[in-house]
């Protein structure tokens, strides 16, 4: 049997086909990471299942093939190359079809390509670098021919723009109830199980749903972009006060590029070229990636500019998501989220995640915030009660799954529950312990399977235990399980994926090749989901 990292890469995917040298490096990488065989074999159609939407055999493709958001932007844009305009704008985004945009991400170029969208910033997770690329590719919109931007009308979103509390567009006002900490004594993280009442906004969600909200920025960070502005608070900008903009209307991380223009404009000689520099994306220092629009004060000091001006350079605050952990079956009148608290130290400086802080600290019970519900675009229990499901969320991936959980056990659905649940430390970092345990016991939860990457000299994580269990994993997805994960993009679930993989060829007799294109059936068939970001 061959090594994967021995086997000859162009024998799995043509010379022509659309990959750069890196993603050749990938993709080998990939089956190394699975189990030793014979890849030499693998078929373009094989390779085309392993990335959905290649095809591998370089001929023209409406599918995504940079649909990963593992992949850096600049690989996703080298695969766009020669691509309509609408791919290479998909290919810029974030590629986690998360909804934060009010779209996904095909919808979104869509939108940007035929103007029916003017923002090109709406994409958090793509961030900065991306807001740039969409900048550069909207310019080329009046040079392409109309008949090339012409298209069929993208499909419809699941639930009207409009209608109150079902877009980021058009937000309801839900009352706060209450925080309570998931973590113990000795935990590293800071995690918070958050509810709503939703009674006076008549909302409603779904299991697999997202809520989306619009936090306030910290005071005290307001407050210090004040005293650097050297600007008056209640300076009025719009028929509102500078401190309120500040605190509720723009972003304040990180710095954007139009901010950096502004003061090339206001000042002048080493201070101008750095800051022209830094607005094209350039990174004249070293810490382009670590500004904020209070270090970008600071970078200039001593230069005013105008407060309306400045304003106007700023992005608008973006409204978070979060998965929703509860039923409304078992929840009536109420949603709960599982959120991490986000701080981390830049120079002399803590730096505070926006929407993470306000819901762990800053909101009080009865303060009415403006949400709504992002509904699940492919992401949600199996139709038939009886069907068995298999949940992979590590940390607050945990989210979604709390939910099925509560849901399947109201609806006294009779399908089996396996729930793969790790974090740090379990004496710790067990959230909702108390509930999965009673479930356990109940007949709920019918397996849980824990992994701890801190309680050990070896990390342990939830892709090494479903390798240990590999044999009975199998048995139920051949029984027709569905499987869901939940949790961070770039890592866990690739990791996941990949021990599936192995998984299915270990104990399901199959090739790698036929394992390969075993999973990616299952996700065309609905049977293996994800929820990432």
């Amino acid at each position: 049997m061959n090594s994967p990292l021995r086997a000859p890469l162009a024998s799995i995917i043509p010379e022509n086909a659309p990959f750069t040298p890196d993603q050749r490096v990938w993709l080998n990488g990939f089956f190394a990471g699975l189990l030793d065989g014979d890849v030499a074999a693998l078929s373009p159609q094989d390779a085309s299942a392993l990335l959905p939407g290649v095809n591998v055999g370089g001929e023209a493709d409406d599918g995504a093939p940079w649909h990963d958001q593992t992949l850096p932007l600049a690989e996703r844009m080298k695969l766009a190359e020669g691509k309509p305009l609408r791919r290479k704008m998909m290919a810029a985004m974030g590629q986690q079809d998360c909804g934060q945009c009010g779209y996904n991400c095909e919808q979104y170029a869509d939108a940007l390509v035929e103007q029916k969208e003017e923002r090109l910033n709406l994409c958090v997770p793509g961030g900065k670098e991306t807001a740039r690329m969409l900048k550069t590719l909207h310019g080329e919109i009046g040079s392409v021919p109309a008949a090339a931007l012409a298209r069929e009308p993208a499909k419809v979103i699941a639930v009207p723009l409009g209608e109150a509390g079902r877009s980021r567009d058009n937000p309801v006002e839900a009352v706060f109830v209450s925080r309570t900490l998931l973590n113990k004594p000795g935990s590293e993280k800071e995690t918070w199980h958050i509810e709503f009442d939703l009674t006076g906004c008549a909302l409603d969600y779904n299991v697999g749903d997202a809520f989306g909200l619009y936090p306030t920025n910290d005071p005290a960070l307001v407050d210090a972009i004040l005293k650097a502005l050297d600007a008056p608070p209640d300076f009025p900008i719009g028929g509102r006060t500078l401190r309120e903009v500040l605190t509720d209307g723009v972003s304040l991380s990180p710095a954007p590029d139009m901010l950096f223009q502004l003061y090339s404009y206001i000042t002048g000689g080493e201070r101008r070229k750095k800051a022209k520099a830094l607005g094209a994306g350039e990174d004249p220092d070293g810490d382009a990636a670590t500004l904020d629009v209070l270090a970008a004060i600071e970078k200039f000091p001593g230069v005013r500019p105008d407060p309306e001006a400045f304003i106007e350079a700023l992005d608008p605050l973006q409204p978070r998501l979060y998965s929703i952990s509860s039923s409304p079956k078992v929840h009536r009148g109420r949603v709960a989220l599982t959120v991490d608290t986000v701080r981390y130290d830049v120079g002399k400086r803590t730096r505070l995640g926006v929407a993470s802080t306000f819901l762990g600290r800053r909101t009080k019970p009865g303060d009415r915030i403006r949400v709504y519900v992002q509904k699940a675009h492919a992401f949600g229990l199996p139709a038939d009660p009886a069907a068995p499901i298999i949940m992979i969320g590590p940390g607050t991936g945990v989210a979604p799954f709390r939910a099925f959980l509560h849901e399947r056990m109201a609806a006294k659905a009779s399908g089996r529950n396996w729930l793969f649940f790790g974090h740090q430390r379990r004496d710790c970092d067990f959230f909702y312990e108390d509930e999965f345990t009673g479930m356990k016991a109940a007949g709920v939860l019918t397996r849980l399977s824990l992994a701890w990457s801190r309680d050990s000299h070896e990390k342990f994580y939830v892709q090494n235990r479903m390798a240990e269990v590999g044999r009975d994993l199998w048995s139920w997805i051949a029984d027709g399980a569905h499987v869901y994960v939940c949790g961070d993009a770039q890592r866990m679930a690739k990791d996941v994926e990949r021990a599936l993989v192995d998984i299915v060829a270990v104990h399901g007799a199959r090739t790698v090749n036929e394992a390969v294109a075993f999973v990616a059936e299952l996700k065309k068939a609905g049977r293996y989901q994800t929820d990432v970001y």
